[in-house]
């Protein structure tokens, strides 16, 4: 599989990616019910002193979400989620790397980027009112994620939901990149995601998996993000906190799949085996 993407440079905020390696994106959660690790980053400290380990290790994008959106999650409150967010994006911005925000409230979008952030990681894919306003006018990257229903509702039967989830989801995320072509955003700054756990059986997240260069308009960069998600315990039956080895393996065949961002909670490990994934391509 050829893997170097077809546009030339990836647009997120202060920095430009020309996707000559996959770039990994660390998961910063500063909630206290995400799925696998809430609570762990809900504190400041906590939180930064994370990043600082994520940074060291050579991430490229930090993804603050002050919000689960875990299947069944409540939503939060907009004051709640600015709080826990607006923080951590003033004391990251200068730390050398962009600085992503998974919100789907259009408040917070605005309030990120006014204070330096460089994404906007939505998984409603810019859709509810207000959204593609909040970004339309700045440089940010964005990703726009294929989702069902809701977090509350989107596991309620995902089995029936699609004819064939990947041309589904193939056809959403078209439509989706159209609209906001349609609304002034450049391609450039545009990445996707086939939305991974949201509203999709196991079989069907393998299904995407497997037939992942199909999920996006061409051009436009892949964003997969499996790590420590129940797709990964069907398999090997166990719970989020042993499923390192698991999310590993997942980032390398999204990766060698042509995905050119990786969403993961463990960058460290992450990384040292994309660089065996590398040293293997290049020595082919």
């Amino acid at each position: 599989m050829e893997w170097v993407v077809k546009q030339s440079v990836w647009q997120c905020g202060r920095f430009e990616y020309a996707f000559e390696r996959p770039l990994v994106m660390g998961i910063l959660n500063a909630t206290p019910d995400s799925f696998s690790d809430g609570g762990r980053f809900i504190a400041r400290d906590a939180a930064l002193r994370h990043a600082e380990q994520m940074i060291a290790a050579g991430v490229d994008i930090i993804d603050i979400g002050g919000e689960s959106t875990r299947p069944g999650a409540p939503p939060l409150a907009l004051d709640a989620e600015l709080e826990r967010v607006i923080p951590l994006v003033d004391e990251l911005r200068d730390a050398g790397v962009a600085i992503s925000i998974d919100t789907y409230k259009p408040e917070v979008m605005a309030e990120s980027l006014a204070h330096g952030a460089d994404m906007i990681n939505d998984i409603w894919g810019l859709r509810l009112p207000g959204a593609l306003e909040a970004v339309a006018a700045s440089d940010c990257g964005l990703c726009v994620m294929h989702m069902i229903g809701d977090p509350q509702t989107m596991q309620t039967a995902p089995e029936s939901a699609y004819d064939d989830v990947v041309a589904d989801v193939a056809q959403f995320l078209a439509h989706r990149v159209a609209d906001l072509e349609s609304a002034g955003v450049a391609r450039a700054r545009i990445s996707v995601d086939p939305g991974f756990g949201f509203g999709k059986t196991v079989e069907q997240n393998y299904a995407l998996l497997a037939d992942l260069p199909r999920t996006a308009p061409a051009g436009v960069p892949v964003l997969a993000g499996m790590s420590r998600k129940s797709m990964l315990g069907a398999v090997i039956n166990k719970p989020a906190t042993e499923r390192l080895a698991a999310s590993v393996a997942a980032a390398v065949l999204a990766v060698e799949r042509g995905a050119r961002i990786v969403r993961v909670h463990d960058v460290a490990e992450t990384i040292d085996a994309l660089k065996v994934w590398a040293a293997m391509r290049a020595a082919g």
